[in-house]
């Protein structure tokens, strides 16, 4: 590579970076809080959606009242346009939560205060976009015929992977269900959910060889 053309990319890439800080530091942010808006992007785009719907869904969760499009705007330094599209998408992963204010016509949005609500919010839009299709490709071809030991083999693989999904998604049902404070009692159990597993396994074991044999009746 020719070094004109070398040092050309390293200007190009010098000026990407230089607009990178630049965007960063035009927040109009505390520190502490534009580090938690500037991770939250990192991760969103690490979780599959746009950098900055992660930075405003992170800016609306510590915000301590609502805000409406141009305050969110104004604070993360991008175009009006680009917030109504991320503010869209947040709504239909129903992570907002639309709020009105007296004698004041714009929207303002906030996120749940709960956020085992938050937690079970996400877990629900990921399980439909991710977990509801696969189950539904896999019974579509479970159904089918194999036309070769190949397609069998494939079959019986598929079959193992769909009962255990469809084990996780009945799991998940039953928790969903549970109320807040006895997930978080769930949750909080970790490792000791196996002793008490074992626990019951022993009070089973023992309670079968007490029970009484009907061949020693008289």
């Amino acid at each position: 590579m020719p070094i004109a053309q070398t040092a050309d990319r390293i200007i190009v890439i010098s000026e990407i970076s230089e607009i990178t800080d630049i965007t960063e530091t035009d927040m109009n942010l505390p520190p502490l809080v534009q580090s938690f808006v500037l991770h939250f992007g990192e991760m969103g785009s690490r979780w599959g959606i746009n950098r900055t719907v992660g930075q405003i869904y992170a800016l609306l969760y510590v915000s301590p009242s609502p805000l409406c499009a141009e305050e969110i705007a104004d604070a993360l330094s991008i175009s009006r346009s680009n917030v109504s599209m991320s503010l869209r998408e947040l709504q239909t992963w129903n992570l907002v939560l639309l709020k009105h204010k007296p004698d004041d016509r714009r929207d303002f949005f906030t996120t749940p205060d709960d956020v085992w609500q938050i937690l079970r919010t996400l877990a629900e839009e990921r399980k439909k976009r991710e977990v509801d299709p696969t189950l539904s490709v896999l019974r579509e071809i479970l159904m089918q015929r194999p036309a070769s030991d190949a397609e069998r083999h494939a079959q019986e693989r598929m079959s193992e992977m769909h009962a255990l999904i469809e084990q996780l998604t009945h799991w998940y049902e039953d928790v969903k269900q549970l109320e807040t404070e006895r997930l978080a009692t769930l949750l909080s159990l970790g490792a000791k959910v196996t002793k008490l597993l074992e626990a019951k396994d022993r009070v089973v074991s023992l309670g079968r060889g007490r029970r009484p044999n009907p061949a020693n009746k008289s």
